[in-house]
């Protein structure tokens, strides 16, 4: 009985060791199995990570976009001779600059991300549009890409770009300005706004005898820009800082 009894108390044992040693193995699995996935997940995050980041003017520039409906989005055009076409036309990347600094405009911050040289030649669609502005069916612009905030709490009456001067000599005041994204007027105290402004450059003259001096002004390069900010009002229109001129090269 005894015998009995010890061989199946000694079976009991050992199936419950095999039993402890089957679960053991299942646990094993278990952990190998999450190891793995935790693996991959890490994998991933570092792949992501590893990534090469935009500049803050390239990464602000594309969150923020909101399409234009005169102007071919440029957002892809980072290197000198890449191109770009959509419905409102076929956008040539000739020249770039990451800027990247902010002014200081009394209680305004103008941070100025960066500036393009861009060859546009608008869709058919387009042409009656930018007529008002040059006559040539392509042409080059120069686009600046710029974040204005009010540090006040109180509303302020501001234009980012006022004025912009070329090395060339020409002068544009903001009524000539390509995008009409509304960054010019009330900014309320703490808001930001983030948009595009753009100018046509060396554009041909409506009148015919200009002919020799429009093809003197396209041999002229673009190499640096100057921008005169407006005054900065309040919201009684009294002038509470004065403007700034920024000069930037490519």
């Amino acid at each position: 009985m005894y015998e009995v009894t010890g061989s199946l108390f000694n079976g009991g044992i050992i199936m419950r060791r095999i039993l402890s040693i089957f679960v053991f193995a299942i646990m094993l699995a278990g952990c190998s199995s999450n190891a793995s996935t935790e693996k991959q997940h890490a994998g991933g995050e570092k792949t992501v990570k590893a990534e090469p980041q935009s500049t803050s003017s390239q990464k602000d520039s594309t969150d923020n976009y909101q399409p234009n409906s005169q102007v071919t989005d440029d957002r892809s055009l980072l290197k000198v001779g890449q191109t770009f076409s959509d419905d409102k036309g076929k956008a040539v990347l000739k020249d770039i600059k990451q800027v990247n600094k902010t002014y200081k405009i009394g209680d305004m911050e103008l941070t100025v991300k960066e500036m393009k040289l861009i060859h546009l030649r608008p869709d058919y669609s387009m042409i009656d549009y930018f007529h008002e502005l040059t006559h040539d069916e392509e042409f080059d612009f120069v686009k600046v890409f710029v974040d204005i905030k009010n540090t006040s709490s109180k509303k302020v009456n501001v234009a980012p770009i006022a004025l912009m001067k070329t090395n060339t000599g020409e002068t544009f005041d903001w009524n000539k300005d390509i995008y009409l994204e509304e960054l010019n007027g009330e900014l309320e105290g703490g808001a930001e706004k983030s948009g595009n402004l753009g100018f046509i450059v060396n554009a041909s003259s409506r009148h015919a005898h200009d002919k020799a001096a429009d093809a003197e002004k396209k041999t002229k390069e673009i190499k640096w820009i100057e921008i005169t900010t407006s005054d900065v009002f309040d919201h009684n229109h009294k002038k509470i800082s004065d403007a700034q001129k920024i000069k930037i090269k490519f």
